[in-house]
């Protein structure tokens, strides 16, 4: 059988490895590792040139984790701690949340990815969660992921695939969705008030998570996501 093609978009850093330090497209492997164990064939998307057009010829898309969007595309200015901005990779990644959509392609938006979505239809974000909810504990340190509990909602696709009961979820985050775009449903909750997940109305399979569940053991939405494609 003929895997899927998933495209998974990805970091342009400057990075380290072996006797180089150079700019570098890069995306952390347990985003391949979830999409080959699902049984997708993953392809890493640059965010260069037209990348919208890349849409056509892949059968799923992932958005990935990443920096801070630019606030000017929801209509803010940036706070002090707003950043990692990477103004190509915003361009990039709406092109391609647009085609995902208007094509009815299976997506799935991880962290970063659920805010292009809601602010690609729309939607803001809360520049600094800790400042909205009281606590950090959504991205307690640099490198270390957090680990909160989420509630699926009823009745939404997520909590046809996970169930209704609290996830356990690693979470690496200080922005989150505020006003909600039209054409998403939340579809699962903190226990601090924040959205930590969508779905998108009227379109085959498309729904974003706020956490990372690339980096857990369980591989339902990622199987979900191949089996929609």
């Amino acid at each position: 059988m003929t895997r899927p093609v998933i495209g998974i978009s990805c970091y342009v850093e400057t990075a380290r490895f072996t006797v180089w330090e150079m700019t570098t497209s890069l995306l952390p492997h347990s985003y391949v590792d979830q999409v080959v164990r699902a049984g997708g064939q993953p392809v890493v998307l640059p965010p260069v040139g037209e990348a919208g057009s890349l849409v056509d010829r892949l059968d799923g898309l992932i958005l990935a984790g990443g920096g801070d969007m630019d606030p000017a595309r929801y209509g803010q200015n940036a706070l002090d701690t707003t950043g990692y901005i990477r103004k190509f990779r915003d361009d990039a990644e709406l092109a391609l949340m647009d085609g995902a959509l208007r094509r009815g392609l299976p997506f799935l938006g991880i962290c970063r990815g659920m805010q292009v979505l809601n602010v690609a239809l729309g939607g803001t974000l809360h520049q600094h969660l800790p400042d909205v909810v009281g606590h950090g504990l959504h991205s307690p340190a640099p490198g270390k992921y957090g680990s909160l509990p989420v509630r699926p909602v009823p009745g939404t696709r997520l909590a046809e695939l996970l169930g209704e009961a609290p996830v356990d979820a690693s979470h690496y985050h200080h922005q989150a969705i505020d006003r909600l775009a039209d054409g998403l449903t939340i579809s699962a909750h903190a226990d601090d008030g924040t959205i930590e997940a969508v779905d998108v109305d009227d379109h085959p399979f498309a729904l974003a998570v706020q956490w990372h569940p690339e980096v857990g053991t369980d591989d339902r939405l990622f199987k979900a996501l191949i089996t929609a494609c």
